[in-house]
């Protein structure tokens, strides 16, 4: 069965490290506040301008002016710091960031990322997209596999204007984990109860599969 959106925000928090920076883009990543493991501390930046933002809050700790990137109210831990929006992304642009996670409209298979534009179609737009693939140490693109109608978002080559070139490496998807090298998707893991068969006939672009595909742990 394909992950819900936030079994798919679960197994992004798997991916991060006592001590990193990360920034969660909008939509399936800024779930992953949610999940952060217990035994580490991460540090999560907002591009408009929160360091240190901590889970969803509850009814009594809503504050309609603490929000993130996508407009969502979210509370900030012990420690945090709030700044203007050119500091924040000074950090982006500097390299400060180890760690970012983006939505896509596709990816393929040499790390392209098209995010930002379908034509013809009211988008809010590039956001600060395009500094985090330049600008983050590890970036990782979470996204349903395939769109609503059933064809896939892990193409040969994008078909949309790009938000940045060779710049992805993992892919966290509702069907599976892949991860890009040498010019195709390589298949780590899958979803519970998700058929191998299943991920090939939704992937476009080149799909390697190893002997041994484990399930998702979520």
């Amino acid at each position: 069965m394909a992950l819900s959106r936030e079994q798919i925000a679960m197994r992004v928090a798997q991916e991060f490290k006592d001590g990193d920076y990360v920034n969660l883009g909008i939509g399936i990543p800024t779930l992953a506040a949610n999940y952060v493991p217990n035994d580490i501390e991460v540090m999560l930046q907002s591009e408009n301008g929160l360091l240190g933002m901590g889970p969803n809050p509850t009814e009594a700790e809503l504050d309609a002016d603490m929000i993130n990137a996508g407009k969502e109210t979210v509370t900030a831990i012990t420690g945090a710091s709030i700044f203007n929006s050119a500091e924040s992304f000074a950090m982006i642009r500097g390299g400060h960031v180890d760690f970012t996670v983006l939505g896509a409209f596709e990816v393929d298979v040499f790390g392209n990322i098209a995010s930002w534009m379908i034509p013809n179609k009211l988008i809010k737009g590039m956001g600060g997209a395009m500094d985090l693939v330049a600008g983050a140490k590890n970036i990782i693109v979470t996204m349903t596999h395939a769109d609503k109608h059933g064809q896939s978002k892990l193409l040969a080559q994008c078909t949309l204007p790009l938000t940045g070139v060779n710049c992805i490496t993992r892919i966290i998807t509702d069907l599976a984990v892949l991860e890009i090298l040498d010019g195709a998707f390589y298949l780590r893991e899958r979803a519970p109860g998700v058929s191998i068969d299943e991920i090939k006939a939704k992937t476009a672009g080149k799909l390697v599969v190893p002997d041994n595909v484990p399930e998702m742990q979520v």
